[in-house]
């Protein structure tokens, strides 16, 4: 008895394990059909892939100065963001949840592939796909898929349904005043408003546009 429940441990443990690495290597070359978190929400979704030749390059950079400086230099992980966001963890007593730290390669993970939560279940699927898209995809495919699925408003999934709902524009078209309102608000896009922005994000926007101009060497891989 120990020994086949042993068995189908294993069996559901590579299945947990290498069906979603399956899943990511299909991603390498088709778009992304939806994601868990548009299921889970429900109502109506705007969502339209687009490639990522078709997305203003600014936008790139705005994400990339308000997400992950690093993005092009690390391997799916920034070391001193995770030690920042443990630092938090253990200091907090009374709310021990696990916050920050996490890269663009570690939010397409979760986004792509997982459900929305900070359970240590869930962080370490997201450690786990993580790695897996590094290893099959390129930086370039990553932020590819990261721009076509995130979150930019309730319902509305992607940059070329952002700048439409927001700008009435293709994302192709967007102006960096524009695309940094949009990386403003990522953290916190069902409260925050792109094309309404109140002070903090006016002034984030500010400081994102700057950023996005200086980035240089930074946005090397895509």
């Amino acid at each position: 008895m120990a020994v086949r429940v042993i068995k189908y441990l294993l069996v559901a443990l590579a299945a947990v394990l290498i069906v979603p690495a399956a899943f990511a290597l299909l991603l390498r070359v088709v778009p992304s059909p939806g994601t868990p978190l548009m299921l889970l929400r429900g109502g109506e979704i705007h969502y339209t892939w687009v490639p990522i030749k078709k997305i203003a390059p600014v936008l790139a950079r705005s994400v990339l100065t308000a997400e992950d400086e690093n993005f092009c230099n690390h391997h799916g992980f920034d070391a001193e963001a995770i030690q920042k966001a443990l630092d938090q963890y253990l200091d907090d007593e009374e709310d021990r949840t696990l916050r920050g730290g996490s890269t663009i390669s570690q939010q397409t993970a979760k986004n792509v592939f997982l459900w929305p939560g900070r359970t240590w279940l869930r962080k370490g699927l997201e450690t786990w796909m993580t790695i897996v898209i590094e290893a099959l995809w390129p930086k370039q495919r990553i932020m590819e898929i990261y721009l076509n699925v995130v979150e930019w408003a309730p319902g509305v999934y992607g940059a070329e349904a952002a700048a439409r709902h927001h700008f009435n524009k293709s994302a192709a078209e967007l102006s960096a005043r524009e695309a940094a309102a949009l990386a403003a608000v990522l953290p916190n896009p069902r409260k925050w408003n792109a094309s309404n922005p109140g002070p903090y994000v006016r002034t984030r926007t500010d400081t994102l546009q700057g950023r996005a101009a200086r980035v240089g060497e930074l946005a090397s891989c895509f």
